[in-house]
């Protein structure tokens, strides 16, 4: 097969170095926050059966996806899709746009885990006294205060007010670590996270560990743990664990694509992505042990003392979790400071990693682009990421930074983002090429199933999810744009702004003239014959009646809610359901018949396809926003206990099992290739220069 490097790039020291720093990038504070409460909240045990089912279909297959177009074709994420035709290059500045809006706010939240992990450094020396220690829920209220009011001021409104100056030098600190972790290329970003990677695996353990022989930990742990059954019959149950493990691995922002691309000619790619998605969910999951079993130890301690506190109370999402519940539980046991120094680091090393890798996905997309020296790039890009983030540091910046982040991490940003790069990928470009690439150099391979994963299957599941969205947010009782009384509700203007300017400036960086010394090859289909049109044709016309027909359905009625109320007694709407999923089938077909070595298939079998999973997708989530609104499910709580039910153990010892098979499997599968001498790199390829660039041809 014709590779496409042109010239020499630099290049991953070792094998381990490529993971851990991918796993890196993948695992982040969200981890820490973001998988335990939304277990916790939508269905405990239960939930992680979708989240196992959209790890397996989703996470992995994406993430071997972006492996595959970045080591094939050895460049960051806009110039790698620009090799498969330059109308895509658009694609790939799209998610690097939305990554480097990712890194104007992120290092403010690291700023905030350097000033909480320095107040308890202080703390150690200062007898173990923390400033947010408190008892009971006065306790509780102490905390909150002091990380609204007395640490960020904050101020209600969308006004931004003053910049907190007590945040301006951790936030340069941020910046200064995150500039000397990749300012030397990723040979040093491979040395790097032989620290900051296993660090926080080692802290979060022993959080884990002190949290489980807590006295009443059993408490927090049925929290986290019980399984409500009922929540899997909430469509909502499976739209956050499919949303959560597409934004916990890091993908579609362009990382992977360029962490891939710096690796040997001869890496594995499919075990490499395996073991980093299993790596995930691995540190997610221990993190919500570590977390639930240090709040039930807090509950405990507050009913021994008279003025109890339940896990409820202080089980909050997103930062107040991190910076409110955790630290006021730690506050409450023996050697508080040090637990709590333990805590912060975890999060400032797990943070840090996730920031730098954004950064360098940029960076490297420009020196790709511009011949630009990194030497000068890496610094104007960090002068520029400060500024933008003392918009995040003033009394009013911290309402904005969690609406953006809601849009950009969310349905409308990142997920869309995916999509569109599944569909381009799939659709418009060879998947079969990048599978085939894959298979010569890794480990174990992939079946012809995974195209259709990648063209089908990933397509439906983030298409319904980002039809889903957006039909609620229409139909929205307090509004989404504007108020039932007219006001403009601004957040969420500004938000849905940046994500509609994102693509916008994606197609002017595109447009823009990059360096001339490197010429993109001769696009691989130009001298092929087209075949398949008639079939093409008929199948983009049904894909066009069955878009037309549900727009119509939609439009009839008074709501996007009473038309999903209706439409499973329309027969009209399955029939024109039946007609996308025919249109769909077809295209598909004429694409495997067509596009051989000789042959393309026809432009328009493949805007018909990626016509007929759209409208696919919105039937689907039509039929769930209905669903939704028929079924009544009984929200009686759940009685807590003090130990976990035998259910609970199953669950518990079944994750572990996968985790523990899964690792394992894939090691055996490293370790077999390594043995049989199939040339895939493991350890460093050595011998100089000469060596290094004979392997890159």
């Amino acid at each position: 097969m014709a590779e496409l490097l042109e010239e020499r790039r630099e290049s991953w020291g070792t094998r381990g170095g490529f993971v851990l720093a991918a796993v890196g990038s993948a695992v982040g504070l969200g981890n820490l926050w973001g998988f335990p409460y939304k277990l916790y909240s939508y269905g405990g045990g239960a939930f992680l059966i979708p989240y196992i089912i959209a790890l397996v279909l989703v996470g992995i297959p994406i993430m071997i996806l972006e492996f595959s177009i970045g080591h094939y074709t050895q460049r960051a994420a806009p110039e790698a899709f620009k090799r498969g035709h330059k109308r895509f290059e658009i694609v790939g500045w799209w998610g690097i746009i939305l990554a480097f809006v990712i890194i104007t706010y992120y290092p403010v939240i690291l700023a905030y885990c350097f000033s909480f992990l320095w107040y308890s450094i202080v703390g150690i020396f200062n007898g173990g006294e923390l400033p947010w220690a408190g008892e009971g829920m006065a306790g509780v209220a102490k905390a909150k205060s002091f990380f609204i009011d007395t640490y960020l001021g904050k101020t209600e409104g969308p006004a931004l007010g003053a910049i907190r100056l007590n945040i301006v030098w951790p936030l340069i600190i941020t910046w200064v670590a995150m500039y000397f972790c990749i300012f030397r290329g990723v040979k040093l970003v491979g040395r790097i996270v032989w620290l900051t990677v296993p660090l926080p695996w080692l802290m979060l353990l022993i959080l884990a560990v002190r949290g489980l022989t807590l006295e009443g930990s059993m408490q927090g742990l049925a929290y986290y743990l019980d399984p409500v059954w009922s929540e899997l019959a909430k469509p909502i149950t499976w739209r956050y664990a499919f949303g959560q493990v597409f934004f916990s691995l890091s993908l579609a922002y362009g990382v992977m694509i360029t962490y891939a691309s710096f690796l040997h000619r001869k890496s594995d790619i499919n075990n490499n992505a395996a073991i980093i998605s299993i790596a995930d969910f691995a540190t997610s999951f221990v993190a919500g042990l570590a977390v639930f079993a240090t709040l039930g130890g807090m509950a405990f301690v507050t009913q021994q003392a008279g003025n109890a506190v339940r896990v409820e109370n202080v089980a909050e999402s997103g930062p107040s979790l991190a910076f409110v519940a955790f630290p006021y539980a730690l506050a409450q046991l023996p050697y508080s400071a040090w637990f709590s120094f333990v805590f912060f680091f975890a999060l400032v090393t797990l943070g840090i990693d996730s920031a730098f890798s954004l950064t360098e996905s940029i960076l490297a997309s420009i020196v790709d682009k511009t011949g630009w020296r990194r030497s000068i790039v890496l610094p104007v890009m960090s002068v520029v990421g400060f500024a933008f983030g003392l918009i995040y540091i003033t009394k009013g910046g911290f309402n904005w930074l969690g609406t953006i982040d809601g849009f950009v991490n969310g349905t409308w940003g990142i997920a869309f983002m995916g999509l569109l790069e599944c569909v381009v990928l799939g659709w418009l470009w060879r998947v079969g090429t990048l599978r085939r690439h894959a298979n010569s150099r890794s480990d174990w391979k992939l079946g012809k199933w995974w195209d259709y994963l990648i063209r089908l299957v990933i397509p439906i599941l983030l298409g319904t999810l980002f039809f889903w969205q957006l039909f609620d947010d229409i139909s929205s009782e307090s509004g989404f744009l504007r108020t039932p009384e007219g006001e403009w509700i601004l957040p969420n203007c500004i938000g849905l702004g940046i994500v509609a300017l994102v693509p916008v400036l994606a197609v002017i960086v595109s447009l823009a003239k990059g360096r001339r010394d490197v010429e993109s090859p001769k696009h691989e289909e130009a001298d092929l014959s087209t075949k398949g049109r008639y079939g093409g044709a008929v199948s983009l016309l049904l894909a066009l009646i069955s878009a037309a027909g549900l727009l119509i359905i939609i439009l009839r009625k008074a709501s996007i809610l009473e038309a999903a109320e209706n439409a499973a007694a329309n027969p009209v709407f399955w029939l024109l359901l039946a007609v996308g999923i025919i249109s769909m089938g077809l295209s598909n077909y004429v694409l495997d018949k067509h596009n051989t070595s000789s042959s393309q298939a026809s432009w328009f079998a493949r805007w018909a396809g990626i016509s007929a999973t759209m409208d696919v997708s919105a039937f689907i989530a039509v039929i769930l926003i209905g669903l939704k609104a028929r079924v009544k499910i009984s929200e009686t709580a759940v009685p807590i206990r003090d130990k976990l039910s035998g259910v609970s153990y199953i669950i518990l010892a079944a994750v572990f099992l996968i985790i523990i098979g899964g690792l394992g499997w894939c090691f055996y599968r490293a370790l077999s290739g390594a043995n049989e001498d199939t040339g895939i790199q493991h350890p460093d390829e050595v011998g100089g220069e000469e060596q290094q660039a004979k392997n890159s041809v």
